[in-house]
């Protein structure tokens, strides 16, 4: 695998994750008033022998805009579709842990995430939808899924 674990900001450039925190947190304690929906994506694109998977987390305030972050990490193709969309959605998931820990870790309690997978009632991954949605709701998460899942579909998707 291929990762050096670096978040990338459209305006920012090159951050750690502590930093891509802080902008979240910093962001968030600027108009503590306004509401912030944080949603983590992930979307893939495979190659001969290998595949890379872009997540991104997007921190969108409400009525206001946003700001997205984004992480690229190479690793073997993938077996299968399947194989592939349950590993976007499991890398999706462990970002989303690692912010709520982060997010916790900080005093900071109150906010809402979900998680968007690219996978939709049509297309080629229509069978996956109930699977790979219980998955993560088995983890407490609320899920989205195509059309409306922007962070994998869209913001991830333009990375990869």
């Amino acid at each position: 695998m291929k990762d050096d674990g670096s978040y990338h900001s459209p305006s920012l450039g090159k951050l750690t994750f502590r930093e891509t925190v802080d902008e979240i947190l910093s962001m968030m304690a600027a108009a503590p008033e306004d509401r912030y929906e944080i949603v983590v994506g992930t979307d893939s694109q495979t190659y001969p022998g290998e595949a890379g998977y872009v997540t991104a987390v997007v921190v969108h305030r409400v009525g206001k805009g946003g700001r997205y972050f984004w992480r690229r990490r190479t690793e073997r193709r993938p077996k299968s579709l399947r194989e592939r969309i349950h590993r976007e959605a499991w890398l999706s998931y462990e970002t989303a842990e690692a912010l709520i820990r982060a997010f916790k870790a900080r005093g900071v309690s109150s906010f809402h995430l979900e998680i968007h997978v690219d996978i939709g009632r049509g297309g080629r991954t229509r069978d996956l939808v109930e699977e790979v949605v219980g998955m993560i709701l088995g983890t407490g998460l609320p899920v989205r899924t195509k059309p409306e899942a922007y962070a994998a579909s869209t913001i991830a998707d333009k990375h990869t």
